[in-house]
């Protein structure tokens, strides 16, 4: 087992700075780094008019990310859709009901929110099925999303109005890091197209949920830590657990 000095988690760096990945590095003295290997792009107003959605159709919006939040609220300026106060939310999370304050007075407006996952949201929605809804996302959407509303009969229409693409990764060409952490199969669809030779050699390999996992096998590389487990639920535990083993 190779020893774990540096790491590079391919994620924006996050605003607390308790957050998890700073207890870690402190604890176990880590250089830990962080760059988002992908990032988003609206959908130009051209292109989504060819997917010929009527906004002003839609009493009610799913969303489920911050970014859905932003380009949903661009899609409407650009289209000259003034959203109406009787429009209804449904968040995945109450931390993206709350970011809905950037764009509404918040305590007026009908906005529901899950604890976190997509089930619990789906409980809500399955209770106002007389809406008609629409889901603005990105081209990358994961599969139980549009199963769940499906086997619910709900009558919902997906927006494509922003794209996740890969970020320019060049000058990390020369740069290693004994852990290269992943949350999606998009940042291993990044690491190749930025770097089509990479080699894993002794360089570390993190994955976070099934999906990834699947990618960084189906690329050939090596899975060494996984997560969520069943005593190392967070990535960082997962990574913890690791270099108490190692030692």
């Amino acid at each position: 087992m190779k020893k774990v000095q540096s790491i590079l988690v391919s994620q924006p760096e996050p605003d607390d700075a308790k957050s998890p990945y700073g207890e870690l590095a402190a604890k176990y003295k880590l250089k830990i780094d962080f760059r988002s290997f992908i990032h988003v792009e609206g959908v130009d107003i051209k292109d989504f008019r060819k997917q010929k959605i009527n906004i002003p159709d839609y009493s009610a919006v799913i969303l489920t990310s911050k970014n859905a939040v932003d380009h949903y609220f661009r899609i409407c300026e650009e289209v000259r859709f003034t959203v109406p106060d009787t429009m209804k939310y449904f968040c995945t999370s109450e931390a993206i009901a709350y970011y809905l304050q950037k764009y509404v007075v918040y305590r007026k407006r009908k906005i529901f929110h899950g604890k976190q996952t997509f089930n619990d949201l789906m409980e809500l929605i399955k209770k106002h099925k007389g809406e008609k809804f629409l889901l603005p996302s990105s081209d990358i959407l994961k599969s139980i999303i549009p199963e769940s509303l499906e086997k619910g009969g709900i009558d919902y229409t997906r927006a494509i109005i922003y794209n996740t693409v890969a970020s320019d990764l060049s000058d990390l060409e020369n740069v290693f890091y004994d852990l290269l952490v992943f949350y999606s199969p998009a940042g291993i669809e990044s690491l190749f197209k930025n770097f089509p030779k990479f080699k894993q050699n002794k360089t570390l390999i993190a994955a976070y949920g099934e999906s990834t996992k699947k990618a960084v096998e189906k690329a050939g590389l090596k899975l060494n830590i996984a997560a969520p487990q069943v005593n190392a639920p967070s990535m960082t535990m997962a990574i913890e657990k690791y270099i108490k083993e190692n030692k």
